[in-house]
């Protein structure tokens, strides 16, 4: 038996979800702004489900996101908000800790739109600036290549709080990266930065050879997928909303607690789900974790 941290599930497609609202590019950060406490709400459902880690809404608050929108100027306040409300959950609760989420530059699942260097890291740095003192860790999420794991983790490992590199793979070939990169080549750039390594956002089906090419770390590894049909053609253009993408209709809690017990045969100790993992199937989660003898810290 072992003992497993579990993280919460996919807060933006939640917001979605319960707020009814149309999705545009600022997508959960829009949320956040008209529906004030709704946040929390998420929050505190996914603590309640068993959950032991409350990732901040802060995925997309970034400088290249928020450009010709009303909220141009709200850069710091975004991350304040994101910070307050997953404080305010974790205090009601009384335990857990704070993961704040760092996403990719521009735009999701195209390592193709990574800026160089000299301007990603700036971009990276900035906002783990602002996350780390009230963040117990750092979540880089959806790393598509190896150019963003070395960008993400230069920007945020001067921190000084333990950051997590969530990489986002290929849903047919789990050993490949969105960029066509293989994983396993990300082991020498997270070595002695990286206090975990996860795989994020990516089909569950493709998450065994991912976890597989990740043998080797000598940190803990883990896994949270999503419940789309897959990435399709239209969610890559510039500035894409989640209208592009499908549920999954095979996606209940039980079917995905499946997958993530299988993780944990695998190695993996870090487990939670991504977009359309809901409270429900934290909660399935929590439950098999606790039955098969597993201690969730």
């Amino acid at each position: 038996m072992a003992e497993i941290t579990l993280l919460d599930g996919g807060m933006g497609q939640e917001l979605v979800h319960r707020a009814g609202d149309k999705p545009t590019p600022l997508w959960s950060t829009q949320i956040m702004l008209d529906h004030p406490g709704l946040v929390t709400q998420v929050h505190a459902d996914f603590f309640a489900a068993g959950a032991t880690i409350a990732t901040t809404n802060s995925y997309a608050i970034h400088h290249d996101r928020l450009t010709d929108t009303p909220v141009e100027g709200a850069f710091t306040a975004l991350h304040q908000s994101a910070l307050f409300e997953a404080r305010a959950a974790r205090r009601a609760h009384g335990s857990g800790r704070i993961a704040g989420a760092i996403g990719p530059l521009r735009a999701s699942y195209r390592p193709d739109l990574h800026p160089d260097p000299d301007v990603a890291v700036p971009l990276f740095a900035e906002v783990a600036n602002l996350l780390a003192p009230s963040s117990d860790l750092l979540i880089c999420e959806t790393v598509a290549s190896l150019a963003h794991a070395q960008d993400v983790l230069a920007g945020t490992v001067p921190t000084g709080k333990p950051v997590w590199l969530a990489l986002t793979v290929e849903d047919r070939d789990g050993s490949k990266l969105r960029s066509g990169e293989d994983v396993a080549d990300v082991i020498p750039i997270a070595r002695d930065r990286a206090s975990a390594v996860l795989i994020n956002c990516s089909a569950p089906e493709a998450i065994p050879a991912a976890l597989a090419g990740l043998k080797g770390l000598d940190v803990p590894i883990g896994a949270y997928a999503n419940g789309f049909e897959q990435i399709t053609s239209d969610f890559l253009e510039d500035k894409p909303t989640v209208d592009s993408l499908s549920a999954r209709r095979d996606f209940t809690p039980a079917l995905y607690a499946d997958h993530v017990m299988s993780w944990i045969d695998a190695g993996a100790t870090i487990v939670g789900g991504c977009c359309e993992v809901g409270p429900a199937h934290i909660a399935e989660i929590a439950r098999r974790l606790k039955a098969a003898g597993h201690v969730i810290v």
